[in-house]
């Protein structure tokens, strides 16, 4: 989402845009309410509200809208249904708002909204059908109301050969990566460009996040002290951090607790050892490993394989 205004604000310095968002599901879609797609007046498109002849059909509306400045309401219909004008067969309806975005208002709005999300905070947007949306926690009716949350932010603690590839698939899968590491031959911009680099010590970097309300966290150090170190600045964090894993074998994990002396109820939110069992053993398949783990605890997956139910029935 950060990077969706972050291209609206560029789009806007150029030309008008239209903003469509989906609002409304019914069944099995693509996309989650709150998906968002750019169109600007040249007909580029940035994201995606799930492709296919649905989105197509939005991209239609939405370079029609830039003539005519009419905000509009727009209806995917994926049920299949052989008695009417359909877009797909994934069994559900979509409705997605279009709006058209343009002018100093909306560049002051989509600031706003970035530097709320940037430092780590969330933001309410309020969008009324019959108006220009706005910041507020007000819940007024006949309006659509969201509420954004910062991109995650990944810390990774370590700049060794997992920490590289943790950075690498992190920024793929949407987190802010951070790297921690005293090593500034170790921890730099040319083997991690996609990353902020920390030197300070890690109790100076949990500090600096202090007010990051979507703060995960991946412990890959180089040594049992770092790991000590690390675990006690994050567990005693004002705002609880959403993720904490912890690489190692069982037998270290354990050693490591009793030594921080980490309380049981604490323990028990430690992702330790960290990753998903997927018989990993390379530096980048850990990385995936870890990954999936993020991902499974952001989005309230269950980790199973999505074709066990199938294969279960057949």
């Amino acid at each position: 989402m950060l990077d969706c205004y972050r291209q609206l604000a560029q789009v806007l310095e150029r030309l008008p845009a239209v903003l469509a968002t989906v609002i409304q599901i019914k069944g099995s879609v693509p996309r989650e309410v709150g998906a968002k797609m750019i169109i600007d007046a040249n007909g580029q498109i940035f994201g995606t509200i799930g492709g296919g002849a649905g989105e197509a059909k939005v991209i239609q509306q939405a370079l029609k809208m830039l003539e005519t400045g009419e905000n509009q309401w727009i209806e995917i219909d994926l049920t299949g249904a052989p008695q009417r004008d359909t877009q797909g067969i994934c069994g559900g309806v979509m409705r997605v708002w279009l709006e058209r975005w343009e002018g100093d208002r909306a560049i002051s709005l989509i600031h706003q909204i970035l530097t709320h999300l940037e430092s780590g905070q969330s933001v309410s947007i309020v969008t009324p059908f019959d108006s220009f949306p706005y910041l507020s926690d007000d819940c007024p009716e006949h309006a659509f109301i969201e509420t954004i949350e910062p991109p995650p932010t990944l810390l990774i603690v370590g700049a060794g050969h997992c920490g590289i590839q943790l950075a690498k698939v992190a920024d793929l899968i949407g987190f802010q990566v951070i790297v921690q590491d005293d090593r500034a031959e170790w921890a730099n911009v040319d083997r991690y460009p996609n990353a902020k680099i920390f030197n300070g010590s890690i109790d100076q970097a949990v500090e600096a996040l202090a007010t990051h309300t979507q703060l995960y966290a991946a412990l890959v150090t180089r040594g049992y002290q770092y790991d000590l170190a690390a675990l006690k600045a994050l567990v005693d964090r004002a705002i609880p951090c959403r993720y904490i894993g912890m690489i190692g074998s069982e037998k270290r994990v354990r050693q490591v607790f009793q030594a921080a002396e980490i309380p049981l109820e604490k323990r028990r939110s430690i992702y330790a050892p960290i990753g998903l069992d997927i018989g990993a053993l390379t530096p980048k398949e850990i990385a995936i490993s870890i990954s999936a783990e993020l991902i499974l605890v952001r989005r309230g997956g269950t980790g199973r394989s999505l074709s066990e139910s199938l294969r279960m029935r057949d």
